[in-house]
């Protein structure tokens, strides 16, 4: 997910973003864990957009 996409959306659509990439992150540990999880990059990836959006986030919060 690029940064550009994710400014467009308001605070709101930012956390219900963060909650989702969570439970997909959660998921994926847990595919991890169970041996079912075929590609590992989709772990990192997924931490590097929670990244993001927490960036953004903070960001914002700054600024009001």
């Amino acid at each position: 997910m690029k940064a550009n996409e994710l400014k467009k959306l308001s605070t709101e659509e930012l956390l219900e973003k963060e909650r989702k990439l969570k439970e997909e992150l959660f998921n994926l540990r847990f595919q991890l864990a169970t041996g079912q999880l075929v590609d590992t990059t989709k772990i990192s990836a997924c931490k590097k957009d929670i990244a993001r959006v927490k960036t953004l986030l903070t960001e914002r919060a700054a600024n009001a």
